[in-house]
């Protein structure tokens, strides 16, 4: 197995972690490196220290030099400046295509350009015009909304930066059913993220509400409590470990879930 060290790469605001390669001395965490990936030499920053691994996903080349940082520097601003570029070219031609950013290989010979559409679309039509102008070979990669907000950047509900941009490596299964099982109300604009699908966050604390609701009773469940008040289950309050019971008599009484008991038919 080849001895590797986690790179993350200059793509967008994406977090995501490249195992690389390592001849001789392993880089220092943090040491900005030169990378030869399937795309041609890019530019990196060492994530973590070297360890073995089944597959790589290419190699360290060398340590940047101020000259590799000063061309990743123009480079920077020619992919701001096609990026602006392609966006009121493709506007009237397929308004449909949102033009999201563009990364230049280290050596400016390959462009990869991120878009977004809702549906399918043929850029074939465009891509000479594009390679003729941005004098590299171009790449389409589309992204879906949560790699959308991934690559981007945006805020979440909490107030600080979505975990997609941040440190997510793969994006978590998110559902409805934990929602539910945390209490949460079951509106989007509550239980959606910045990209319009549920929050990742959602499936963070779901383990440990689950093992708390494992000795609860049911929403709906007709239970009695030790001093002999019955009612209908109509809240579970996993957290405070009680329940709240909505009562013959009308009322609502919070009672804890611990010595509930089944109520009897004859009750």
């Amino acid at each position: 197995m080849p001895d590797c060290v986690r790179v993350r790469l200059y793509h967008g605001r994406e977090p995501k972690l490249y195992e690389m390669r390592v001849k001789g001395e392993a880089p220092a965490v943090g040491a900005k490196v030169v990378t030869r990936t399937p795309r041609g030499l890019e530019l990196g920053e060492v994530r973590g220290t070297l360890r073995e691994v089944n597959k790589s996903f290419g190699e360290i080349v060398r340590v940047a030099t101020g000259d590799d940082l000063a061309r990743a520097h123009r480079l920077r601003e020619q992919e701001e400046s096609l990026k602006w570029w392609l966006r009121a070219r493709l506007r009237p031609k397929l308004p449909q295509v949102k033009v999201l950013g563009c990364s230049y290989t280290l050596d400016g010979g390959h462009v990869v350009v991120y878009y977004s559409a809702e549906d399918r679309v043929n850029l074939g039509g465009v891509v000479r015009e594009i390679a003729r102008h941005a004098g590299a070979r171009v790449e389409f990669v589309a992204r879906g909304p949560r790699d959308q907000a991934a690559f981007l950047g945006t805020m979440g509900m909490c107030g600080m930066e979505s975990c997609c941009s941040t440190w997510m490596q793969h994006f978590a299964p998110a559902t409805i059913r934990m929602a539910r099982d945390q209490q949460l109300p079951l509106s989007p604009e509550k239980i959606s993220g910045p990209c319009g699908r549920l929050l990742c966050c959602l499936s963070y604390e779901h383990p440990h509400y689950k093992e708390l609701l494992a000795g609860m009773p049911k929403k709906n469940a007709k239970v009695c409590t030790p001093a002999g008040v019955c009612g209908k289950v109509i809240k579970l309050n996993p957290l405070s470990g009680t329940v709240d019971l909505y009562t013959e008599g009308g009322g609502v009484v919070t009672a804890p879930a611990e010595g509930l008991r089944p109520r009897d038919k004859k009750e």
